[in-house]
């Protein structure tokens, strides 16, 4: 039975699509079969994994709204073990259109059970907000990643999202877990970063992944050219530390 694992955090710009395009791409080198899901209107993780977002015939809107069925809108084999469920700004419209449905929050969910056996694991990349969309990932999901940045703001908005996360086990999907948190765009030469490390274990009783991706120019560049960091630059730290976040990740599944 595949993982589906939601990349969430409501904050922009934590690394939230960086982690979800790079684990999922690096789960995928281990030899495992991988869905990259895109819930984000942005569409940020299919253009990162070499998808062109304006041209592709189905996304994920038209699986929430009931034009397509998921098999209709995945790309296939994108990158070796790769498959890739596109998103693009249509994906914007699909909260208001649907406002009134029945059981709406499991539009995602009905359509993912059919193909989870096919997977090792489904990486879902959750919009930076706590949507329609960023629940329906979360009802679909078996556990949630929360990427943190280490700066100082870092547990502002987390106590919400935890919040959000219990109120969906409470409600919608009672197997949901928090799979861990993990530190994004760590600079060694600041202090601050440290502190934030230490700060968030000392605060918070989730499980905190080993591995802590570090700043890294690489990381950044990639996705302008399409790739994920380990077939962008292999030997990039940032390559490094995605490898071996995917390595703990499987790990913990082995557990």
């Amino acid at each position: 039975m595949g993982r589906i694992i939601a990349i969430a955090n409501q904050k922009g710009g934590v690394g939230k699509t960086t982690t979800a395009i790079n684990l999922s791409a690096c789960l995928a080198s281990y030899g495992k079969k991988v869905l990259a899901l895109d819930m984000d209107p942005q569409g940020n993780m299919t253009s990162g994994l070499g998808v062109d977002k304006d041209n592709v015939e189905k996304t994920v809107y038209d699986l929430m709204i009931g034009n397509a069925g998921i098999e209709e809108c995945i790309c296939n084999d994108v990158l070796g073990n790769l498959d890739v469920l596109p998103s693009n700004i249509d994906l914007s419209a699909a909260e208001i259109e649907l406002i009134g449905i029945e059981n709406k929050e499991y539009l995602l969910k009905n359509e993912v059970d059919k193909i989870k056996e096919n997977y090792d694991f489904v990486i879902i990349d959750c919009p930076p907000a706590l949507s329609m969309l960023t629940i329906n990932a979360m009802t679909t999901a078996t556990s949630v990643i929360v990427p943190i940045q280490c700066e100082y703001y870092a547990l502002e908005g987390l106590s919400q999202l935890i919040h959000t996360i219990e109120l969906v086990q409470e409600r919608l999907n009672p197997s949901l877990e928090i799979e861990g948190v993990v530190f994004t765009m760590y600079d060694a030469r600041t202090n601050l970063s440290l502190q934030v490390v230490e700060n968030v274990k000392d605060n918070l009783n989730q499980n905190i992944y080993k591995t802590i991706i570090p700043r890294n120019i690489r990381l950044a560049e990639a996705p302008s050219y399409g790739m994920p960091i380990n077939l962008y630059d292999s030997k990039s730290t940032g390559a490094e530390s995605y490898m071996l976040l995917a390595e703990e990740v499987i790990q913990k599944g082995e557990e």
